[in-house]
């Protein structure tokens, strides 16, 4: 079952951090991006934010399951969902935590 709209859009609205958060279409799915580095996924209508050392601290009790089959497991959140601010700081501080994106090859 692919994501709708109205779920990625609420998800969205709930994020409040400085920066462009933003949402990519990827095969029925989506990634969420925080200024172009990609902290997460939406799938079936579900959150999963990449796991991080200050993301698994800050959760305290981390349910972890892969977002899709063959992927490797990322932070489920689903009972924080309507707590933006909690959402917010987790969205922050996982960002703070990834690596920066690697730059494109020009072909």
């Amino acid at each position: 079952m692919a994501s709708d709209q109205k779920f990625v859009d609420f998800v969205l609205g709930q994020i409040q951090c400085s920066g462009e958060i933003t949402a990519k279409k990827m095969f029925g799915e989506y990634g969420i991006y925080l200024d172009g580095k990609i902290i997460g996924l939406i799938c079936d209508n579900k959150l999963f934010i990449k796991p991080t050392d200050a993301g698994r601290e800050f959760i305290g009790k981390v349910v972890e399951h892969p977002p899709y089959n063959g992927a490797k497991s990322s932070f489920l959140i689903e009972e924080k969902l309507e707590d933006s601010m909690w959402l917010s700081k987790l969205i922050k501080m996982t960002a703070d935590e990834l690596p920066e994106p690697k730059p494109k090859k020009s072909r």
